[in-house]
Order: structure tokens, then sequence, then C-alpha cells
């Protein structure tokens, strides 16, 4: 069986007009909607970043049935891992059974800005997810925490509002240490598409796996989820056009590790050419042609679809959808 959801780009719309997307999902039978958390966009202008945490309660109080989360929070710099147990604590009492907290090691184009901190290397942003969320566990199962970590430390600390059972917490990664630990330790695994398909067949997958067993963990403990880019328009010269502005996303990891400024982002998604700017997305007018390329993913192990429709017209994409592929998908895929 697979789950669909929506990812909601709280980079691109701002959180009213968001929220009536992400309702739309739901009424239009999607099964979860993620969001992002960024406190600065992918670009300067026409960009948004409203509050995640603020916005995944008004989803919650607007709809009844959706999983909703992160996709993905970083609980090591702007938000100290405490306050992210306390948060995701309200929201799990206020939404049983609805609410994940999807988290990863950052962006420097999120944390610096905010905060004017020397940007970290990748092994000490992995270690500081790894101590937070130890912390936020415990936490959620213990009161009077006094916590003494490398990077993060508690004072007799409870989180008071809590629900009986923890919130899920997902790990989102692109290399193997972190998608090891997350079949280890996490109740899903979060990656995007549009990458080059051996790193999902000979790297996350298998890493994912490995995880699960070190653990003696069984197929079905990790929920695993990728977001699916896919711009799809009866016109498909429109549906070719609506990636430019998510252009930055096929930069490579070098070429934007260390910029912080949407402008200087914006520029250098801008520079690429159209070819290079559509490369991450299934881009396509035909639905049969957009159920193929999913088939491979979902054939990986990925049985939960996360689609990132990268247009405007959020409604029209919701709703052919809805209509043409969904349908394909819950057929073809159970």
């Amino acid at each position: 069986m697979i789950r669909i959801g929506y990812k909601a780009s709280a980079e691109q719309f701002g959180p009213r007009q968001l929220l009536r997307y992400a309702i739309l999902a739901e009424e239009l039978g999607f099964d979860s909607v993620l969001v992002s958390d960024h406190f600065q966009p992918w670009r300067h202008h026409d960009g948004h970043a409203p509050f995640a945490l603020a916005w995944l309660g008004a989803l919650g109080a607007c709809t009844s049935r959706i999983m909703m989360g992160t996709s993905v929070l970083t609980p090591t710099f702007r938000y100290p891992p405490a306050i992210v147990a306390q948060a995701f604590g309200t929201l799990g009492v206020l939404f049983p059974k609805r609410v994940v907290l999807g988290v990863g090691t950052g962006e420097s184009l999120n944390e610096v800005p905010a905060t004017a901190m020397a940007w970290p290397e990748q092994r000490e942003r992995t270690l500081r997810l790894k101590e937070a969320l130890a912390l936020i566990r415990r936490l959620w199962r213990e009161d009077r925490v006094s916590f003494e970590g490398q990077y993060y430390r508690t004072e007799k600390a409870t989180v008071y509002d809590r629900p009986e059972e923890p919130v899920p917490i997902y790990v989102a990664g692109a290399g193997p240490l972190i998608a090891k630990y997350a079949g280890e330790t996490a109740e899903g695994f979060i990656c995007t598409s549009g990458k080059a398909p051996e790193l999902y067949r000979d790297t996350l997958v298998p890493a994912v796996a490995a995880g699960r067993r070190t653990a003696k963990r069984g197929p079905e403990s990790v929920d695993m989820i990728i977001e699916m880019k896919v711009s799809y328009d009866p016109d498909p010269a429109r549906a070719l056009d609506d990636t430019r502005c998510w252009a930055a996303l096929a930069l490579s990891p070098q070429e934007k590790l260390s910029v912080e400024d949407p402008l200087e982002m914006e520029r250098l998604a801008e520079a690429l050419p159209a070819e290079r700017a559509a490369s991450r997305w299934i881009v396509s007018s035909d639905p049969d042609e957009h159920l193929e390329r999913i088939r491979a993913y979902v054939e990986l192990g990925f049985r939960h679809l996360v689609f990132h429709a990268p247009g405007l017209d959020q409604e029209g994409f919701l709703r052919r959808y809805a209509e043409q592929i969904l349908p394909r998908l819950r057929r073809a895929f159970g």
C-alpha cells in the first residue's frame, strides 16, 4: 500500500494561500501534507517564509485526517532541541497520531541569517542532530531532564504537555551514514527525487535497510518517504517553464554550500540553462509517463510519495493530479 502526500512549499507561498492548498489536498484525498521550514526562501523576489510551527497549528485545526509535519526542520541552531520538543509535544496533544517531526542537518541559507553564526562542517552538523534527537526523545518520555551533551544542556527540564505516544521522528538525508542512522533509530526516512538513480538504488535504500537490520527492526518500522518533484500541466511549455522558479534545487551541494543570501541564491539559479533548471523534475503532460517515471521509486521501496509541484497554479495541479494521477498510482501500487 502506498500513501500520497502534498509538499506545502513555504518558500513560494504566504501562510494563508498555502493553508488553502493544504486543506484542498485533504479534500481531494491526499494522505499527508509536509511543509518546508525556512527562515529565508530560495529567492528574494516573490519569496516567502512563513513560520512552519504556527502554520502547522492552523493546518491541524482546519483539517481532520491528514498526517502533517515538517520536511524538514533543523532542531540544532535556530531552534534549540528543548523548544522543538515542547512545540511538537503541544502539536501532538492537539492533533493525536497526526503529527510527525521531520528533521535534517540544515542549510546555511536558513540558519546563518537568523543567528549570524559560523556555519559548521557536515560532521558537526550530524553530531548535533543526533544529540538533539537524543535530548528530544528523553524530554518526551521523562520528567526533570538534566542533560549534559557536547552541544546541548538542560537543567531539570520537563515538557509538561506531550502525547502519551511520542511524535514520530523522520530523518532526512542524502548520504549513507545519515540514512543508516534513520534506519536504526527513526520512524521515517525522507529524501528527494531527481538525483542520480544509483544514489537511491545503491546507497540510500540499502543504508536504511542496513540500519534496520542493525537495530533488529522490521521493514515496516521505517516509513520511506520521497518528495517527488513533478511538473504536470496540459501545456508542455508551461510545465517546463514552471520549474524556473525552483532552479536553485539543481545547484550542486558545493555550489550552494555557503550561500546565505536569497539574492545570491537567486542569481546563481537564474544563471542556469533551462535544461539544468528542470533536471530535478518529472516534466510531462502525459499521465502515463508520470506513472512510469514514479514507478522506479516505488519499486525501490518508497511507499510514501509526497508530491511537490513548482508552478503558481497549485490548485490546478492538485485537482489534475487527484483526478488523473492518483487513481493510476493506487491501481498500480495498492
